[in-house]
């Protein structure tokens, strides 16, 4: 078996709430089921029974107006509660609140109900946009959300800046900031080649800091959340084109956990394959 290093780790993130902006780390436990806190909870939509998802942004594209965060314990280890979420106008309401739904609800015009326990059968809507190269276009499919949990597949996605990189340079116009993609990893490779250099790394291991390993599954297709208004960042389809048309719309990799562990920003990481 070959054992490389291939880079460490520039930027750690969480997500706590699906398809809100998420929140930068120091470190953080990996569990069985991904960063502790990673996707902790999501938005319930009352009236069709779906979790709601920036992946069908005609009804749900302001979520990324939100950003969420956890605390630090006495442990300092990332908690998942209380949660905060930071409105749009820069206010914040805690999980805490006994308000918490009706301020979530009036704000995105829609019933919603924030939620830690993902419902049997947990579904969203996905819009696939007038994108080349993509499985659908101009149509809505449904993603059944792994069971237990608010992911939409994997449970750590990563990406290098090799790869944002790349895509810059195909399209010098865009803004291919690793915000868009919503890695847990953005991955600063050892090499200085600008490349999709992790599509090489598929069936592989990355081993990170002294335990974790994580087993390297599938590339990462991506969608119209990319293309969206999100932070400083506009909205522009030519993001996922330009993935489409030189990368099969992949843009980094989805893994699944072999060993559980803690790592932090600028732990080594080698591929075993």
């Amino acid at each position: 078996m070959m054992k490389v290093e291939v880079g460490s780790i520039a930027s750690l993130w969480r997500y706590p709430v699906k398809s809100m902006l998420g929140q930068e780390i120091e470190r953080s436990l990996v569990t069985t089921k991904g960063l502790r806190g990673d996707r902790a909870y999501a938005l319930l939509d009352i009236e069709s029974g779906k979790v709601a998802s920036a992946k069908y942004p005609k009804k749900w594209a302001k979520l990324l107006d939100f950003r969420a965060r956890l605390p630090l314990d006495s442990q300092q280890n990332y908690s998942v509660s209380p949660l905060e979420i930071i409105l749009p106008d820069e206010t914040s309401v805690s999980s805490d609140d006994p308000k918490i739904n009706q301020i979530l609800s009036n704000i995105l015009e829609k019933q919603v109900e924030l939620i830690s326990i993902s419902p049997q059968n947990a579904n969203i809507d996905q819009y696939w946009p007038k994108v080349e190269g993509t499985a659908h276009q101009e149509t809505v499919t449904q993603i059944y959300l792994p069971s237990g949990t608010f992911f939409d597949s994997c449970f750590i996605h990563g990406i290098t800046t090799a790869t944002l990189d790349k895509l810059q340079e195909l399209f010098p116009q865009g803004q291919f900031k690793h915000q868009r993609f919503r890695p847990n990893l953005v991955i600063e490779p050892v090499s200085q080649e600008i490349d999709f250099i992790e599509n090489d790394w598929l069936n592989g291991v990355l081993a990170i800091g002294d335990k974790v390993r994580l087993s390297i599954d599938t590339l990462c297709p991506r969608c119209v959340v990319t293309t969206l208004a999100q932070g400083d960042l506009p909205n522009d389809l030519n993001i996922l084109r330009t993935a489409a048309l030189y990368n099969n719309v992949i843009a980094g990799i989805r893994t699944s956990i072999l060993q559980e562990g803690h790592i932090n920003q600028g732990d080594p990481i080698w591929l075993e394959k």
